[in-house]
């Protein structure tokens, strides 16, 4: 499966933004999905994670609370929503696939181009 990160953009804190993710190639539901982000000179670290129909959802601790993760699997989207944000979320974000819940970036496939997301002070 490929995946297509899309949605970023520049916002101040506080604000909100919604990231969407489209996949191609094969069937969707097959795949856990992730949400990633990598800020200049850091490494590529875990967002969120959603399960294959959506029924259990993951989180890093620093974004609970303040972004959920769905999707939606007749559309083959998944969605990031991030509200609160604050100048430590800039980064660039990516989906991903995998087959298991994982949050390390190894186990996925299916990295697009990422969406930049920049929050102002």
């Amino acid at each position: 499966v490929q995946l297509q990160a899309s949605g970023g953009g520049l916002v101040q804190a506080g604000g909100s933004l919604r990231l969407s993710c489209a996949a191609s190639g094969r069937v969707f539901s097959d795949y856990v999905l992730g949400w990633f982000r990598q800020a200049p000179g850091k490494e590529r670290e875990f967002v969120a994670a959603v399960s294959r129909y959506g029924a259990a959802t993951y989180y890093r601790d620093s974004v609970k609370g303040r972004f959920t993760i769905s999707r939606d699997n007749a559309k083959n989207t998944v969605y990031l929503h991030m509200n609160s944000l604050k100048p430590e979320d800039t980064a660039v974000y990516y989906c991903a696939a995998t087959t298991v819940i994982s949050q390390t970036p190894a186990r996925y496939s299916g990295w697009g181009q990422g969406t930049q997301v920049t929050v102002s002070s």
